[in-house]
């Protein structure tokens, strides 16, 4: 039997810019949708489809499901990190000491009421240990960047304080090898919308 591969798709473009968005449900910009919509053209072997239920996710999800037959799940452990009162905010808006702590040193701050590093961690990886004991061959996972970064924090050996340096652009697509019969998930690829013939 052949190895599997499982796809990580971060949702495109959002409605409203760039701002802290974990709860905060806002869907794809028009740019956005031509983003996502040009990083999966004439991809076909991808077997499933499971998706954050977050609008910026599910909606183009949906769309793609119907299109190519896919069964699709929502999976609400896929959502991105909550928060908190941060949510909804640009980064310019947050105070710039608040703001450095939270880049260099992520597992010992938290946003005020937001989602700590270890939980948003233990929920991601409880969802990537379900997918691994999932049937199919080659899924497509659309989500979040720090779901993304979280994945591939744990396939590498990163500490929590380096998961930053992964720059993980709108309708980037990530590919990850299972091997059969054993042996560790590896990366092959990390690809921005550009190298994925998608808008920028």
């Amino acid at each position: 039997m052949s190895d599997r591969f499982v796809d990580l798709l971060r949702h495109g473009e959002v409605v409203g810019g760039g701002r802290f968005r974990g709860d905060t449900d806002d869907p794809l910009s028009a740019s956005g949708w031509e983003q996502m919509r040009a990083t999966t053209a004439g991809r076909s072997d991808w077997d499933a489809l499971i998706a954050s239920p977050a609008r910026r996710c599910a909606e183009f999800s949906h769309e793609l499901a119907g299109e190519r037959d896919l069964p699709l799940q929502l999976w609400p452990a896929l959502g991105e990190r909550r928060f908190g009162a941060w949510e909804n905010r640009r980064a310019a808006d947050i105070p710039l000491e608040d703001l450095n702590r939270f880049w260099t040193d992520p597992q010992g701050f938290t946003p005020p009421a937001g989602e700590p590093f270890l939980a948003f961690r233990d929920r991601v990886l409880a969802a990537w240990d379900r997918l691994l004991g999932q049937t199919f061959q080659h899924p497509l996972v659309v989500t979040h960047g720090g779901v993304i970064r979280i994945v591939l924090g744990a396939i590498l050996g990163m500490p929590p304080e380096a998961l930053l340096l992964i720059e993980v652009p709108p309708a980037c697509l990530t590919r990850l090898r299972i091997p059969t019969g054993g042996g560790q998930p590896s990366l092959l690829f990390h690809a921005g919308p550009a190298a994925c013939g998608a808008p920028y």
